[in-house]
């Protein structure tokens, strides 16, 4: 709504592009991580956004939808929201790093399995730190995500990763086993033998 705003109406986009070094961008709704790219783009011209809203000229120009206007005003000025918009970029950078990782050309089949369960931990740990629960405590929100990631890799998953992680010489290293709580070697555990 913001980007829309600002960049639909042509007076507001030039008052915006004189204050910000940075352009806003236009990003397809249907490509992957579409909102988390507007969320970090959005962020990094905040204090331009404010000086924007802030302006003898946003309350000139502002005629074009008054009611839209004061509510892009309203949430720009909002910390709560700030603090929103950080909190979801902060938990869902590790699920988009994950998916970036496994997309690229190197080989990586053989740390799929280990980096998919060290993802899910640390989203678990930023969201549990941000609802001050402790880690054996319910979270409501964690019980929404967690089924989501489950699904995303049960279904992008394979024997083959499994296979990769079994032989995976480093998996079975004391440094690897002693890195987190609860790491076994690949060999005894049931669920990597099962698959």
């Amino acid at each position: 709504m913001i980007k829309n705003f600002i960049l639909n109406h042509n007076m507001v986009a030039k008052m915006f592009n004189n204050i910000a070094p940075l352009k806003l961008l236009r990003v397809a709704e249907r490509r992957f991580a579409s909102t988390i790219f507007m969320l970090k783009r959005i962020k990094l011209p905040k204090r331009a956004l404010e000086r924007l809203v802030l302006s003898e000229e946003w309350s000139t120009y502002r005629e074009y939808d008054q009611a839209k206007a004061s509510l892009i005003r309203m949430t720009i000025l909002d910390e709560l929201w700030w603090d929103q918009v950080d909190y979801i970029l902060e938990f869902t950078n590790h699920i988009y790093v994950m998916v970036r990782f496994a997309d690229t050309d190197r080989p990586s089949l053989h740390l799929i399995y280990d980096i998919w369960d060290e993802m899910i931990e640390k989203v678990k740990g930023i969201i549990y730190r941000h609802e001050r629960k402790e880690h054996f405590e319910e979270s409501p929100f964690y019980d929404v995500v967690y089924p989501i990631l489950i699904d995303r890799w049960t279904k992008s998953s394979s024997p083959l990763h499994c296979l990769a992680h079994s032989l995976n010489p480093r998996c079975n290293s004391d440094a690897w086993l002693n890195g987190a709580q609860g790491r076994q070697p690949s060999h005894p555990d049931v669920e990597l033998s099962i698959e």
